[in-house]
């Protein structure tokens, strides 16, 4: 799965703060994610990462 640094990604699950769009701020082993509604950070597992994306909302620079 190609993911980069400043692509914007909707998860399956809500956060509770009511948005499900998160911007990624930090690739590799863990994924650190930024929450495009509260601005909450938080640090999260590949595999857990590809098991609840729904979707690359928007691509930076045009790739894709």
């Amino acid at each position: 799965m190609e993911l980069h640094l400043g692509d914007i990604v909707e998860l399956r699950k809500m956060h509770p703060c009511g948005s499900n769009r998160w911007e990624i701020l930090r690739t590799g082993m863990d994924f650190r994610l930024k929450c495009l509604g509260c601005g909450r950070l938080i640090l999260i597992p590949r595999s857990k990462l590809e098991k609840s994306l729904k979707k690359v909302v928007e691509q930076p620079g045009g790739r894709g």
